[in-house]
């Protein structure tokens, strides 16, 4: 758990499959319009981290905090290489 999000991962059978991730926000980060603004900036972070340093194999799940919206965003994509390295899921390129 970080200030912008909470990250959980689990492992899938074929460790050779590409990363999957979802998304989710919860009424606690807002509205609509504010749960669907937080889901896009973690898809954004997620583009910017992930495809290099996340483990193949597993299924991740990025939640959406009431921090997500205030966060600048390179604090959010700080929060996530936090994650991805506290779950032992983080890929040195």
């Amino acid at each position: 758990m970080t200030p912008g999000l909470i990250l959980q991962a689990c492992r899938r059978a074929a460790d050779a499959d590409p990363a999957r991730v979802g998304f989710t926000a919860t009424r606690r980060v807002g509205g609509a319009v504010q749960r669907n603004r937080a889901r896009r900036r973690l898809r954004v972070a997620v583009a910017t981290v992930m495809p290099h340093h996340a483990r193949q194999g597993h299924d991740y799940v990025v939640i959406a905090r009431t921090e997500t919206l205030r966060r600048p965003f390179g604090a959010l994509v700080q929060d996530l290489e936090t994650a991805l390295r506290r779950l032992d899921m983080w890929l040195e390129n």
